[in-house]
């Protein structure tokens, strides 16, 4: 490995919309009154994108490898213990995370209001920075139509010295 150059990684998560009165996590909050996501664990797509970032980045697999549909365990598991274990797995392959940047794509919820909250606890799980952003597909494709939700991520990290 190349000693302390930046490697840089992106990741996609989507999931459904499930049954009325399934909860929604998304970005390691609970949104009242919303209805949640369809997933192996809570489907917060924030969350997922942002440890399959991790993964992409470091060279340590995926979602799907390290976290597969095979692991009943994870079951319902909260997307923040999800990328707690991602960056722990990030970090001991020999890397630090220097950050992770999440884009989040759906008409709802509204996300803005409680940005700085979900900032904070996903940095948390993390253990380093982590910021959201969120935008509407302007009604175009499945979260435009209200069938799912969208992510984005990527993530920096570099070898440790």
């Amino acid at each position: 490995m190349t000693k302390n150059l930046p490697r840089t990684g992106i990741a996609v998560d989507v999931h459904a919309f499930g049954p009325e009165g399934t909860p929604l996590w998304l970005a390691g909050l609970e949104w009242p009154g919303e209805t949640g996501l369809a997933g192996h664990s809570d489907g917060d797509v924030v969350a997922h994108a942002a440890a399959d970032a991790l993964f992409s980045a470091s060279g340590t697999g995926d979602l799907g490898s390290n976290f597969g549909v095979d692991r009943p365990e994870l079951k319902g598991a909260p997307g923040v213990r999800i990328l707690a274990e991602a960056a722990r797995i990030v970090r001991e392959a020999g890397f630090e995370i220097g950050n992770v940047a999440v884009q989040l794509v759906g008409d709802r919820p509204r996300f803005a209001p409680r940005r700085a909250e979900a900032e904070e606890v996903l940095s948390a799980a993390a253990g380093a920075p982590v910021t959201v952003s969120a935008t509407t597909s302007d009604h175009l494709g499945f979260p435009g139509r209200g069938e799912g939700l969208a992510a984005v991520a990527s993530a920096l990290v570099v070898v440790r010295a």
